[in-house]
C-alpha cells in the first residue's frame, strides 16, 4: 500500500523490489542495524575481553562463520590482512624495542627486544585484527544506502542520513573513479604499470581528475537533491522499508547486555583475566 491508501500496480511494486541491494545469503538479508551491532560488539568486545583467547574466540566463533554463511570468508581475510598490515608492522617495532621488560630476547643497537614487548605486539594484533574482520564483514555484507535508509526510518535526519551515506560511499566511489581514470590515461599513453618509479610517476595525472570530478559529482549531486525537494520540513515517506524481526530485536539486545556487562566487569575489576 502506498501512503494514499491505494493499491500498487505491478510495475510500481516490481520497481520498488528492485530497489532492495542483491541479498545471495541469509546474512546478507539480515537487517543492516543487526550487523552493524554485531560488528560493534565485536569490535569493542575484543579490547574489553583482552588477551589472546577472547579476540580470537571473537573471531573463530562470530565473525569467521558468519562469513562462511555470506560467502566472503576469503576475501574478507585477505581485506583484513592488508588493512592490518601497516599498523601492525608499526605496533610491532615499537611494542617490541620499546615496552620495558625484564626478560630480553635480542638486542639490536641501543634497543632491546623484550618477551613482555613481544606479548603486548601479540595482543595488540589480535585485537586489531579481530576489529578489521569485524568492520570487514559489515562492509562486505551491506550497501551503505540500506543501512543509511533503515536508520532514517529509525527517526534519523534526512540531512545526517545524506551525509552519512556519502561518507560512506565516499572512498569506494574514489577508487572505482580512479580506477576509470586511470584506465582513460593508460588508453592515452601514459605508464602507471611496471616499476615502482612509473607507478609513482602515473599517480600524479590521476589526483586532479580525481578531486575535480569528486568536486563536480558533488555539485551535481546537490542541485538533484534540490531539485528532488530534499529541503522540504516535514517526514518524509520512503518508499523502500527493510524487513526486521522481533528475533534481530532480541539478539540486538543481548549482544547490547553483554557488552555493557563486560565493561561494567572490567571497570569494577571482577572480569576473569583470560590468557
Amino acid at each position: 500500500m502506498n501512503p494514499g491508501g491505494a493499491a500498487l500496480s505491478p510495475a510500481d511494486a516490481a520497481f520498488l523490489a528492485g530497489l532492495a541491494p542483491p541479498a545471495p545469503s541469509p546474512y546478507h538479508r539480515l537487517n543492516p542495524l543487526t550487523k552493524a551491532v554485531a560488528a560493534t560488539v565485536a569490535s569493542l568486545g575484543a579490547f574489553v575481553i583482552g588477551g589472546y583467547l577472547g579476540p580470537l574466540a571473537i573471531i573463530a566463533l562470530g565473525v569467521i562463520p558468519a562469513a562462511v554463511i555470506a560467502g566472503v570468508a576469503g576475501r574478507l581475510i585477505r581485506i583484513s590482512l592488508l588493512l592490518t598490515l601497516p599498523i601492525a608492522i608499526s605496533v610491532v617495532l615499537v611494542s617490541v624495542f620499546t615496552r620495558a621488560g625484564t626478560t630480553v630476547l635480542f638486542e639490536i643497537g641501543p634497543f632491546d627486544a623484550t618477551l613482555e614487548g613481544v606479548d603486548f605486539a601479540g595482543q595488540t594484533l589480535v585485537r586489531l585484527f579481530a576489529i578489521s574482520t569485524a568492520i570487514g564483514l559489515f562492509g562486505l555484507t551491506t550497501e551503505p544506502r540500506s543501512f543509511v535508509l533503515d536508520l532514517e526510518r529509525r527517526g534519523l535526519s534526512p540531512r545526517f542520513a545524506f551525509v552519512a551515506m556519502a561518507t560512506l560511499e565516499a572512498v569506494p566511489a574514489m577508487v572505482e573513479r580512479a580506477g576509470v581514470i586511470g584506465s582513460a590515461q593508460r588508453a592515452r599513453g601514459l605508464d602507471t604499470e611496471g616499476s615502482v618509479r612509473a607507478r609513482l610517476r602515473g599517480v600524479l595525472p590521476l589526483v586532479g581528475p580525481v578531486i575535480l570530478s569528486s568536486l563536480t559529482e558533488v555539485e551535481e549531486r546537490s542541485l538533484a537533491l534540490e531539485v528532488r525537494a530534499f529541503g522540504r520540513p516535514g517526514r518524509r515517506h520512503l518508499l523502500w522499508r527493510i524487513p526486521d524481526s522481533s528475533t534481530q530485536l532480541a539478539v540486538r539486545a543481548v549482544l547490547l547486555l553483554a557488552l555493557v556487562g563486560a565493561i561494567l566487569a572490567r571497570i569494577a575489576g571482577i572480569f576473569p583475566a583470560l590468557p
